[in-house]
C-alpha cells in the first residue's frame, strides 16, 4: 500500500471518529454551557448517564416552601379543576326507584357532585342571525336591525374562528390541512383554499400592528439577531416540486419583543434594510454577514455569542480533548459566573464592575490558552481544535463586548428560543406554499410569540386587536403591540359575540 493510499485511509479514519464522536455528543452528551461533566471529560454511557443525574438531583438544594392549608370547610371538593370558560352540562341523577310524586316524603340534606371531563366530535358552532323585518303601518317604512360587524368583509368567518386558526396553526403546530380535515368530520366543509384566504387577509390586517412593533424593536439600545430556513416557495426550474429555501431573521429588542422578517436569501439585504438608520448594541452569531454589515456603518457595536463558540470547541474535544476541555471548562465557569450575577439585582454601573472583578479574568485566560496551544503544540490547519480556536481568536473583540456594556448578554440563546416554533412549525406544516405565505407566516408568528413573553392570552388578544384595528387611531397603532396592549386593553377587552353569549349563560347560572 502507497503512502498516499495511507494518508487517504487516515484521514478517512479520522473523519468518521468525529462523525462518531458527534453523533454520541447528540445522544449521550450533555449541552450546558456550565460545563458539568465527569473528571476526564468522555462522553457519558447511559448507565453513567443516570447514576449521573441521580447525583445531581441528590445535591440540588430546594428551597422551602409553605403548604396551603386544605379548604375543610368547602362543601364541594373535586379532583377536576377547571376555570369558569369550561361549559359545564349539569345532570341530576336520583336515587333508583326515585318517584317525582313521593317527594313530600323526602328532605334532601345534601349532595354528592361528581364531575367528568367529556369531549364533544368538534367545538364549532354557526352563528345563524335572524333579523325580523318589520313595515311601519303609518307610512311604510320598512325597518330591520342590521347585520352584525365583520372583521373580514363579506366573509363567513366569526372574529373568534380566525383567532383560532391562527392559533392553531402558529402556536399548536396544526396545519391548515390538518384543520381543514377536523372541520370535515365536524360537519363543516370549507374549502383548504378559503382557510388560505383567511389566514392570509387576517394577517394582511395585521401587518400595521408589526410594522409598529418593529420600530419599537429597532429603537432598543441592545438588538439581539439571528436567522433559521424555512421551505417558501417553488423552484421555476425543474426538477418540478422542489421548493426554495428562504429565511426568517427573528430580531428580538429589550423591552421583550421579537419579530420575525422573511426574505427570500441569506445575504446582507434584509439586514441592511431592517437596521438602515440604527445606532446601538447588536448581539449575534459567528456568521460574517452580521460583521460585514458592522463594518460599513458606523454607531453600530457587534458584540457576539459565547455559545455559538462553545459548541465548535465542543466538536474538537473528540479530536484533542486536554485542550479543547480546557477551553469549555473556562467557558463552563463564565456561565456559572453569569448565572451567579443573573441572580442579583444590581445597577448597570455594579454589573460592569462585578464582570470586570469575576468574569475578565476567567476571558483572559480563555484568549490566553488558545494563543499558547497554538503557538507551543503542532496542529494541522485542519485540525478541529486548530479550527474552534481560530473562530474564537477572530472574534476576540466581539466577544469581549460584554465586558464594556452592562447591558448585552454574553450569549444569543434567548432569541433561539424565540425561533423554536418556527423549528416545530417546518416539522409539521413542512413549508409556505408561497413566499407571501411565509410573509404571512411572520407576521402572525411576531405577534404571537410576543404575547407569549409579556404572559398575554393569544385568543384574548386577537379577538380584541382584529375588532379594534379598524377604527383605532393611525397614529396610536403602537397600542396595539402586545407589550402596549397588556398596559391598556388587557383588563377589558373586545370578546367575540360567541364570548359575550357564554359569558351571560354562566351569570345567568
Amino acid at each position: 500500500m502507497s503512502t498516499e493510499e495511507v494518508a487517504e485511509l487516515l484521514a478517512s479514519h479520522e473523519e468518521l471518529s468525529q462523525q462518531l464522536e458527534w453523533l454520541k455528543r447528540q445522544l449521550f452528551g450533555r449541552k450546558s454551557e456550565r460545563r458539568i461533566c465527569d473528571s476526564d471529560g468522555r462522553q457519558l454511557t447511559l448507565g453513567e448517564l443516570s447514576r449521573a443525574e441521580e447525583l445531581d438531583n441528590a445535591v440540588i438544594e430546594v428551597p422551602a416552601h409553605r403548604r396551603r392549608r386544605r379548604n375543610v370547610g368547602t362543601a364541594v371538593k373535586e379532583k377536576l379543576r377547571f376555570d369558569p370558560s369550561v361549559p359545564v352540562q349539569e345532570i341530576v341523577l336520583q336515587p333508583e326507584g326515585w318517584d317525582e310524586a313521593d317527594r313530600e316524603n323526602y328532605e334532601q340534606i345534601g349532595e354528592k357532585i361528581t364531575s367528568r371531563l367529556a369531549q364533544r366530535p368538534g367545538s364549532y358552532v354557526v352563528l345563524r342571525f335572524v333579523r325580523p323585518v318589520y313595515k311601519m303601518k303609518s307610512d311604510e317604512t320598512i325597518h330591520r336591525a342590521p347585520a352584525p360587524p365583520a372583521v373580514l368583509e363579506k366573509s363567513c368567518a366569526d372574529v373568534s374562528f380566525l383567532a383560532g386558526l391562527l392559533i392553531d396553526k402558529l402556536t399548536y403546530h396544526l396545519p391548515l390541512y390538518r384543520q381543514h380535515q377536523r372541520l370535515s368530520a365536524c360537519g363543516v366543509h370549507l374549502a383548504r383554499s378559503t382557510l388560505t384566504n383567511l389566514f392570509h387577509r387576517t394577517a394582511a390586517l395585521l401587518e400595521p400592528v408589526y410594522q409598529a412593533q418593529v420600530r419599537s424593536i429597532l429603537s432598543s439600545d441592545v438588538l439581539a439577531m439571528d436567522e433559521t430556513p424555512i421551505k417558501a416557495g417553488r423552484k421555476k426550474r425543474p426538477p418540478p416540486g422542489k421548493m426554495k429555501t428562504g429565511y426568517f431573521w427573528p430580531i428580538y429588542g429589550d423591552r421583550d419583543e421579537v419579530v420575525f422578517p422573511f426574505s427570500n436569501s441569506r445575504g446582507g439585504t434584509l439586514i441592511r434594510e431592517l437596521l438602515r438608520g440604527y445606532e446601538g448594541k447588536l448581539l449575534t452569531d459567528g456568521y460574517e454577514v452580521y460583521d460585514r454589515y458592522v463594518k460599513s456603518v458606523n454607531g453600530i457595536v457587534h458584540a457576539q455569542c459565547w455559545s455559538h463558540t462553545r459548541r465548535h470547541f465542543e466538536k474538537a474535544e473528540s479530536a484533542e480533548p486536554r485542550q479543547a476541555g480546557r477551553a469549555l471548562d473556562l467557558i463552563g465557569e463564565l456561565y456559572q459566573l453569569d448565572t451567579k450575577l443573573k441572580a442579583k439585582t444590581l445597577t448597570p454601573e455594579k454589573i460592569l464592575a462585578w464582570r470586570g472583578e469575576h468574569m475578565k479574568s476567567v476571558v483572559d485566560s480563555f484568549f490566553e490558552h488558545l494563543r499558547s496551544t497554538l503557538d507551543e503544540e503542532i496542529l494541522l490547519p485542519k485540525n478541529p481544535f486548530t479550527k474552534a480556536s481560530r473562530y474564537a481568536l477572530s472574534r476576540e473583540k466581539s466577544l469581549r463586548v460584554f465586558l464594556e456594556y452592562p447591558d448585552v448578554p454574553i450569549d444569543t440563546n434567548h432569541i433561539e428560543r424565540t425561533i423554536r416554533p418556527i423549528a416545530l412549525g417546518r416539522k409539521n406544516w413542512l413549508f409556505c406554499s408561497t413566499e407571501v405565505g411565509a410573509l404571512y407566516v411572520g407576521i402572525a408568528q411576531s405577534l404571537l410569540f410576543t404575547c407569549r413573553l409579556h404572559g398575554v392570552d393569544p385568543y384574548a388578544y386577537l379577538v380584541d386587536v382584529l375588532q379594534r384595528i379598524e377604527t383605532h387611531p393611525a397614529k396610536d397603532v403602537e397600542q396595539l403591540t402586545p407589550r402596549l396592549w397588556k398596559e391598556r386593553f388587557a383588563e377589558n377587552p373586545m370578546r367575540s359575540l360567541l364570548d359575550r353569549l357564554r359569558a351571560s349563560e354562566i351569570r345567568a347560572k
